[in-house]
């Protein structure tokens, strides 16, 4: 990734003022003393833009970074592919980048790291195959990894330990999940409920539900404060049955293939057992991140607006800043603050 050519082109500046500004900033300057000093090699830039550009910077040299430490990581693995390599590069997100990490990521003991170790793994791939027609019924099929010295003794424990296996992966795959959470971005609501007995400040969250793509950034920051203070139960309202549809058609691609059935079943524990807690996390947490942010331009920006009042009732004022190396500045605020 080109740095400077991203920032040039996502805040609309000239390139040479974002070469100038973050050979500034890696000098070591901090932003107040860019703006207030070095206007002369910025362009002028204000102190809302190069905050904005030092932010998005940091972001990007984080991102690049990370970037290159999954490629690493799956390396040392054997398991770097041409295509795992175009899907880090195509990323242009941290959350898609953990998402192609998530597969090969160091995992603690779970249901499918079981099933793995008791040799299941061939039938949860013989399973995902759909082909049309096997040699014999699943539960055929699972007699051949039936291993008392392994503890699976029977065929249904050995296609659990599969499905487990099965729904592992999907759980995943970044593909999936990125259609998870963009579904429910557009359909998905906060829902909240009263937690305790008593008056609080959240008496109207007690029975709330509102979309995420209409919540507003204050009321995402006033349901956080009361689930913190234990007033209100919070949950991520998203249709399970218009979710698991969506993940079955991606999943599911031979509906001839007599796995369907137990592919289904997979599907279902995949999302409800997996899928969705997690995604329910993760975007609990971005929408409060986001709220945040918004919280402090808002009062950044009244802050600004006091600040910016008119400083004497009905007067005209002129304002002068000593310089000796770029000269003086005058300013003049006109009666009602505007600055002239």
């Amino acid at each position: 990734m080109d740095i400077i050519k991203t920032l040039t082109r996502e805040l609309k500046l000239k390139q040479e003022q974002v070469e100038a500004t973050v050979n500034l900033i890696d000098q070591g300057n901090t932003i107040p003393f860019i703006a207030r000093y070095r206007k002369e090699v910025t362009g002028s830039l204000d102190d809302v833009t190069l905050r904005n550009l030092f932010d998005r910077l940091t972001y990007l040299r984080n991102f690049d970074a990370r970037r290159q430490e999954i490629s690493d990581l799956i390396a040392g693995q054997d398991k770097l592919t041409p295509e795992i390599t175009a899907a880090l590069e195509r990323a242009t997100t941290l959350v898609e980048l953990e998402d192609i990490y998530l597969p090969f990521r160091p995992k603690r003991t779970t249901r499918a790291s079981v099933a793995r170790a008791k040799g299941l793994e061939g039938l949860a791939n013989l399973i995902m195959e759909q082909r049309d027609a096997y040699e014999a019924d699943f539960q055929t099929l699972a007699t051949a990894y039936v291993d008392p010295e392994k503890e699976v003794n029977t065929p249904e424990e050995a296609l659990a330990g599969a499905s487990d296996i099965i729904a592992e992966d999907i759980s995943t795959t970044a593909d999936y999940r990125k259609m998870l959470r963009a579904l429910a971005y557009r359909e998905a609501s906060i829902v909240t409920k009263q937690n305790k007995d008593g008056d609080s400040p959240y008496a109207g969250y007690y029975d709330f539900e509102e979309k995420l793509a209409k919540l507003r950034q204050h009321r995402v920051l006033a349901i956080n404060r009361g689930e913190k203070e234990g007033y209100l139960k919070v949950t991520l309202n998203l249709d399970r049955d218009l979710a698991i549809s969506e993940l079955s058609a991606r999943v599911i691609t031979n509906r001839k293939s007599p796995a369907v059935p137990l592919l289904q079943e997979t599907v279902t524990d995949s999302y409800d057992r997996l899928l969705f807690p997690s995604l329910e996390r993760e975007i609990r947490g971005e929408i409060f991140d986001e709220a945040c942010e918004g919280a402090i331009k808002v009062f950044s920006e009244n802050l600004r607006n006091l600040l910016m009042a008119a400083p004497l009732k009905g007067k005209t004022v002129l304002g002068y800043d000593p310089g000796f190396r770029t000269g003086c500045k005058l300013a003049v605020v006109d009666r009602t603050g505007k600055v002239l």
